[in-house]
């Protein structure tokens, strides 16, 4: 069954309970409405006809008992039946349609006690609902003679088979406009969805360009269509960058084993000299220390991409920092660089202290291979926001254009930046500062110098 039909379903199932409920209070209210009606009309009726009445000495003067005045014209033109009892239940005097209903004892008897009451009757000659109030006379206290005022129900009963007739015609042709404008709504509310459904059956792994282009709207629907469409861009950079990174790979792989294949191809094609052996022996040890160099930052960078540090220790900042400078200035100073570590001590946190190591060895190297005079600095300071590490060269600098992409996998400026690396150390350096919880940026002027700089939590 489909989302449609179902919301259909329920809208039209709980409009029927609705609109059942709100027809049997209208009956229930209108039925007990014109019943109290004609109660109160039959109470009135009752007592204008014990007003008009003659009384003599202490008892009712049947021949005048209901004179012909105004109070009495106006109870036979209503068309009311009104009877004269005396108080062993004899009919003294009536006129109506109902004078000849019988006298109900229990009527009489709660008479005698005093007491007035209803009764509800079927007239024995028409068949006809007659409802009458019976109220007792009295003179003194004493029960002189008992007062009966009737009137049909026909028109009550009427009136009520014709509400009744109206809400059962009504109710269910309501209920089925309702449960067709129900359907239409419910299609033009989820055809959004059918659509979202569409497009993400034509969607694979060769084609995310697909979108849903939807009109924007400040709905729910309107949401989750640009929410899928955000989604389907993150999605296609994803499998595009891990296209270009597994053909990157691959390339970076090729080279070094197809520079060990021609080294061991010319060694083979004929008898050499040892110096030639090993000479071919340091070629293949320097392309294996390539082909190691990349597998451990393949490695690295799957481990990375979990952003989750598994060692949590106390880490020594301020030591590290000048550890790593200590162990890179060899290589600085064999350029005629100096390496200044402009470090406070104590400077601390929690985190993967080999990780943090390897974090700053790539940022200094990198600051070494791309500076040919002056000074790299390395510098760090603790704030209320945290630990905040700079790395500044004086180097050839990077062009403004290249900076947002130079902590993708495998990207190089150009040849000149190319000192041997495989374009891992800048995108390992900053998955190790988001698994920490930290970020790292740069900036840079050509010709001028660049600034790595890390912000870890303290």
């Amino acid at each position: 069954m489909t989302l449609r039909v179902r919301v259909t379903l329920w809208v039209t199932g709980l409009l029927l309970v609705i609109i059942s409920s709100f027809g049997a209070f209208v009956y229930v209210t209108l039925k007990e409405g014109l019943e109290t009606s004609i109660d109160d009309s039959l109470r009135l009726s009752a007592s204008q006809a014990i007003a008009s009445m003659n009384v003599e000495n202490g008892g009712i003067n049947v021949r005048d008992s209901l004179p012909e005045n105004d109070a009495t014209i106006n109870l036979r033109e209503r068309g009311l039946t009104v009877r004269i009892l005396d108080p062993t239940g004899g009919v003294l005097q009536a006129f109506g349609p109902y004078r000849s209903l019988p006298v109900e004892a229990a009527s009489m008897a709660a008479a005698r006690e005093g007491q007035p009451g209803f009764a509800s009757l079927i007239d024995p000659t028409e068949g006809d609902s007659v409802r009458m109030y019976t109220a007792p006379i009295l003179e003194n206290g004493r029960l002189i003679g008992v007062v009966q005022v009737a009137q049909t129900l026909n028109g009550v009963h009427a009136s009520l088979q014709r509400l009744l007739s109206a809400l059962l015609l009504g109710g269910p042709l309501l209920v089925l406009l309702a449960a067709f404008g129900g359907f239409l709504l419910a299609s033009r509310t989820l055809a959004p969805i059918d659509h979202i459904t569409l497009t993400a059956r034509r969607i694979s792994g060769e084609n995310l360009s697909a979108r849903l282009a939807l009109p924007a709207t400040n709905d729910e629907v309107g949401r989750l269509a640009a929410t899928f469409d955000e989604m389907l861009a993150r999605l296609e950079g994803a499998f595009r960058r891990e296209r270009q990174f597994t053909s990157d790979a691959s390339h970076e792989l090729r080279t070094p084993l197809a520079a060990m294949q021609v080294i061991l191809g010319v060694v083979r094609e004929q008898r050499r000299t040892p110096e030639d052996y090993e000479q071919a022996l340091a070629d293949l040890s320097e392309e294996v220390d390539r082909l190691r160099a990349l597998a451990e930052g393949l490695l690295r960078l799957a481990r990375g991409d979990t952003r989750q540090i598994t060692v949590r220790e106390d880490v020594n900042l301020s030591n590290v920092l000048c550890d790593v400078a200590d162990s890179l200035r060899p290589l600085a100073e064999a350029k005629g660089l100096t390496i200044a570590c402009n470090v406070p001590d104590g400077i601390a946190l929690k985190g993967d202290s080999d990780a943090l190591i390897r974090l700053f060895v790539n940022l200094i190297d990198n600051a070494v291979k791309f500076t040919e005079r002056g000074a790299i600095d390395v510098s760090a300071r603790a704030d209320a926001d945290g630990l905040f590490i700079t790395v500044s060269d004086t180097g050839i600098g990077i062009p403004p254009e290249h900076l947002p992409h130079i902590f993708e996998r495998f990207y190089r400026v150009d040849r000149s930046r190319s000192k041997g690396g495989a374009g891992l150390g800048l995108a390992i350096a900053q998955e190790i500062a988001r698994a920490h919880g930290g970020a790292l940026d740069v900036e840079s002027t050509p010709g001028v110098g660049t600034t790595f700089a890390v912000r870890l939590p303290g």
